[in-house]
């Protein structure tokens, strides 16, 4: 593992999108395609931003999953993480290969296969991440399960998790913040062959990890 300070949020996204766009290009390189996973929250802004600047990026050849999506959350909303991954990577890069979480679908278990699924069927070359407040990855809040198979599952969230979004200004008030969501599991995100979590804000300072 290894572990890095920045002073300030830009300097970490500069530097986390040269990791990950070097991992990207590797993959690229040696198998012509590239799997990530994409996180969306406050904390990653700065990287994603650096990340889609990337013009050595064939991002074609990219195929890029969503991390976790609340329940009964519409695409509108400003609080869905589907909303952020199109603007924030998707409609900037151009990826055409994206699997969406239909967090507000009538059977979210049926989201939760299907693109499982698809998930499972070859590595996944990098993972970004960001760390919650009660140090959740996804919506893995502690204790996390890290026993079942199932790359996505479908999940409660705790209050601590809830008065976050509350605090970055997704929702109005926690009454507004949805009680489930599907979330990537935790045995599936450790599957992938590197992982780069991205941590900014008063609770998490500026730092990145990675782990291959």
């Amino acid at each position: 593992m290894l572990l890095r300070v920045f002073n300030d949020k830009l300097s970490l996204g500069r530097a986390a999108a040269e990791q990950a766009a070097t991992a990207i290009r590797r993959a690229i390189a040696e198998r012509g395609r590239a799997r990530i996973i994409a996180a969306t929250a406050a904390s990653q802004f700065e990287f994603l931003d650096a990340l889609t600047r990337h013009s050595s990026i064939d991002w074609a050849k990219v195929e890029a999953f969503h991390l976790d999506e609340y329940i009964g959350l519409p695409v509108t909303h400003p609080g869905s993480f589907r909303k952020m991954l199109l603007e924030q990577l998707v409609h900037k890069t151009g990826i055409v290969h994206y699997h969406l979480l239909a967090g507000d679908s009538p059977d979210p278990s049926a989201v939760a296969r299907e693109v499982g699924a698809q998930l499972a069927s070859a590595p996944v070359d990098i993972a970004f991440l960001g760390v919650g407040e009660n140090a959740h990855i996804a919506f893995n809040d502690p204790p996390a399960d890290f026993t079942t198979e199932d790359p996505y599952i479908v999940v409660q969230l705790d209050e601590a998790c809830r008065r976050q979004q509350v605090g970055e200004a997704w929702f109005a008030d926690i009454s507004q913040v949805p009680t489930r969501a599907l979330s990537m599991s935790a045995r599936q995100i450790l599957k992938a062959k590197e992982i780069l979590a991205v941590g900014t804000g008063p609770t998490q300072s500026a730092s990145s990890e990675s782990v291959r």
